[in-house]
């Protein structure tokens, strides 16, 4: 057994010492949240909650899960999520498949190009022109196409599949008369399940949180996400126009129970998904890293 030596374990305590202070900086926050969200309205906006609930009550889930919108919007943002994690990862995958294959012509063009749109963009106002030649104004479809491809997972994903997969399978596959859709099939796909796992995370965090866009391109309210469902809410909650004090105050502590437990409503699902591709995620984290 190697001894270590102290200036070892100085650093060993360092890096526990640095890994507690991130962990409480993420974790706080949360217990924070959640605490007010099961407290008393009148204790959280008087700010005597800390990190546990003071005069616990579910009223703010009551008051919230009461409004039929929430569950519409809830399904929506489901639906934006699943759907669009779908196409992205699909989308993302035929695209750095064949800028992975280093027999492919034009491919370092094409790449050059690709990460071109990734520092230039056209900006908001000819983006939203786009969709509406397109007639997908006030449709789902809005949500999910225009930001169906994000260039640095693809950039990811090319990376992954160039240095992880190893050249001879697909030569053996080409010997065999594989197809490119089925190389891409059985073998890259199985053996791209940690990069695969990451980015549709990404994708899936970002669809599930993403609001502007609806905010821009939806006017339904039956097609709103939960993103913007519950912005209506707090807003809604908020206005205190012809009322006397008493009710202006009780409805802003209200709208601040309300925003504590509408922020827990809309973590949880994602919180139920990161189990599912944690065991992935820490070798998807490795793309790009040195091998030793």
């Amino acid at each position: 057994m190697v001894r270590e030596s102290r200036t070892d374990r100085l650093f060993m305590v360092g890096v526990y010492v640095l890994l507690a202070t991130f962990l409480a900086v993420v974790l706080l926050p949360l217990l924070y949240i959640l605490a007010s969200s099961l407290s008393d309205p009148n204790a959280v906006s008087s700010g005597r909650v800390t990190f546990w609930p003071v005069d616990f009550t579910l009223r703010g889930f009551q008051v919230a899960l009461s409004d039929p919108q929430i569950l519409v919007g809830f399904g929506n943002s489901l639906f934006y999520t699943a759907v669009g994690t779908f196409v992205s990862v699909s989308l993302t995958l035929m695209l750095a498949y064949p800028l992975s294959r280093r027999d492919f012509v034009g491919g370092g063009l094409l790449t050059r190009l690709i990460v071109f749109t990734m520092l230039f963009g056209g900006g908001l106002i000819p983006t939203y022109l786009v969709v509406k030649s397109l007639g997908m104004i006030d449709t789902r479809w809005a949500l999910i196409v225009p930001n169906a491809i994000a260039v640095w997972q693809v950039i990811i994903a090319r990376t992954y599949l160039r240095h992880s997969i190893p050249r001879e399978l697909f030569e053996a596959a080409e010997i065999d008369g594989a197809s490119h859709f089925r190389v891409l099939w059985s073998i890259v796909l199985p053996l791209a399940k940690p990069m695969i796992a990451v980015i549709a995370l990404v994708y899936a965090i970002s669809n599930w949180n993403s609001y502007f866009d609806a905010l821009l391109y939806l006017k339904s309210d039956d097609l709103y996400p939960l993103q913007l469902v519950l912005r209506n809410i707090l807003i809604l909650n908020t206005q205190s126009n012809g009322m006397d004090v008493a009710t202006a105050m009780e409805r802003q502590q209200l709208a601040d129970l309300l925003k504590y437990s509408l922020i827990v409503i809309s973590t949880v699902p994602v919180l139920l998904i990161y189990p599912f591709v944690a065991r992935h995620f820490t070798k998807g984290l490795m793309i790009g890293s040195v091998k030793g």
